[in-house]
């Protein structure tokens, strides 16, 4: 049975939902563009997006953004009641088959809610919020100290330079500069709710933690389109998205876990170069260095840049953000390996059609278009198919190495979560955590492990 679907519903993941290009805002800058009264109708309408009349504040504007892009501006119902009932009963029995494979039963009982692209995006925003703070705040950092080179560079007399809406170039700098904080907030927020939200199957779209006290959730008019899209049966699609989140609910409600990624994450959200003059050297490699100044912009570039919107958040990328984006991978991928793995040892007992519907939703996580690699960076994450093959394959080698119970001590302390060198060499990270080598046969089941909380007393 070919899982390929048709051309057009694939390329659909890719296109741009907004119509403002490909991170959900954007402008065409016509000849002469580099010239502040040439953009000074853009700045007009920045300034009064900026001067937020009548909103209730950035997250309110975040949340209406991030429900607008989700649903690309049509209305949505809310979800049936039966199909509710039944995504609930997948969801019991996903829980009881990762307790049985795992030997680990969860902290409370799995909730899963299934609900529609704005309210998951909604609900993403709640939970994810300081994180996007710190994220927009730091890259508002940024922008504002290129800016701030921007109204030194300008000088003279202000009066000689007035733009044509009655102030200053500097005036206009300084006044876009001071409340450029809740735009960047609402606009950054919101988007990234918002993509994530139109292309999102599961609670865990992103593999990063959530609350663990609250519902897990599913957008089912993405599940059950994609569904449809690679003509495999819905309850199928259903029940292995509800097998994925709760094995990742599972690992990332550990609290050592969640505090390790936590920080990480949050290490490098706050971690975007504010440097001018090194901000100013990445924008002239990129071509786009004079398209706030006086010169004549790259509009080659500026193209790629629209295209590309991952090429501007790598300049502005630090070198403190480069070095931990080696542990946050191997993070990321020991959790999406264990996963991958689970699934396999038990999905094909429950899911009929399990190679293909795993075919299918495996190619999905890595064939997104540039708005969603962006999403996935800011984060600090690199999601390809490079990094679930290392987890997979690193967890594989430690149950052919010790057998299934090694997987208690992986997951028994953060500091037996493997490095970046180990993840490669799984042989090193059991040399270092004291276990035993050997080549044993995996078991077809993962034999009823239990992950404690800590090292038992005899490993060393």
């Amino acid at each position: 049975m070919s899982t390929d679907p048709p051309d057009d519903d694939r390329s659909g993941d890719d296109e741009d939902r907004t119509g403002a290009g490909g991170f959900g805002f954007g402008f065409n800058l016509g000849p002469g563009a580099g010239d502040l009264g040439d953009i000074g109708f853009f700045l007009q309408d920045l300034t009064r997006m900026l001067s937020g009349a009548g909103s209730s504040g950035p997250w309110d504007s975040a949340a209406q953004l991030a429900g607008s892009i989700a649903s690309k501006g049509a209305p949505e119902s809310n979800v049936d009641p039966v199909d509710r009932m039944a995504v609930e009963q997948l969801a019991r029995v996903a829980e009881l088959q990762v307790q049985d494979a795992t030997g680990r039963p969860l902290d409370a009982p799995v909730r899963l809610v299934p609900l529609n692209r704005s309210q998951w995006a909604r609900t993403f925003l709640r939970d994810e919020q300081d994180l996007l703070e710190r994220i927009a705040g730091s890259i508002g950092q940024a922008l504002q100290a290129q800016l701030g080179g921007l109204e030194a560079d300008l000088g003279g007399d202000p009066t000689e330079a007035a733009t044509p809406f009655g102030m200053s170039p500097e005036a206009l700098i300084r006044q876009v500069m001071g409340m450029m904080g809740p735009m960047l907030l609402g606009m950054m927020a919101g988007s990234t709710a918002g993509h994530l939200a139109a292309r999102a199957l599961g609670h865990y779209e992103l593999p990063i933690p959530r609350p663990v006290d609250e519902p897990l959730s599913m957008v089912l008019s993405n599940v059950d389109e994609f569904a449809r899209s690679w003509s495999l049966p819905e309850e199928s699609i259903r029940l292995w998205v509800c097998l994925s989140d709760v094995v990742h609910h599972q690992v990332l409600s550990l609290p050592h876990v969640r505090d390790h990624l936590t920080a990480l994450l949050g290490e490098y959200a706050g971690g975007f170069d504010h440097d001018p003059e090194e901000l100013d050297r990445r924008m002239r490699e990129l071509g786009i260095d004079d398209l706030l100044g006086s010169g004549e912009p790259d509009m080659a570039a500026v193209q790629r840049l629209a295209g590309d919107p991952d090429l501007l958040l790598g300049a502005m990328q630090s070198p403190a953000q480069r070095a931990l984006m080696p542990r946050i991978q191997a993070s990321v991928a020991v959790i999406e390996g264990y996963v991958d793995v689970v699934l396999d040892r038990i999905g094909g007992r429950l899911i009929s059609d399990y190679a293909q519907v795993t075919e299918a939703l495996r190619r999905r996580r890595v064939e997104f278009g540039p708005e969603a690699r962006f999403v996935e960076r800011i984060f600090g994450l690199e999601l390809s198919q490079a990094t679930f093959d290392r987890g997979a394959a690193f967890v594989e080698g430690l149950v052919e190495r010790a057998g299934a119970e090694v997987l208690q001590v992986l997951w028994s302390s953060a500091e037996t979560l493997p490095t970046p060198a180990e993840l490669d060499a799984p042989g090193l990270w059991l040399a270092r955590v004291g276990v035993e080598s050997g080549d044993r046969e995996g078991d077809d089941d993962l034999g009823g492990i239990e992950i404690p909380d800590t090292l038992p007393d005899d490993w060393t």
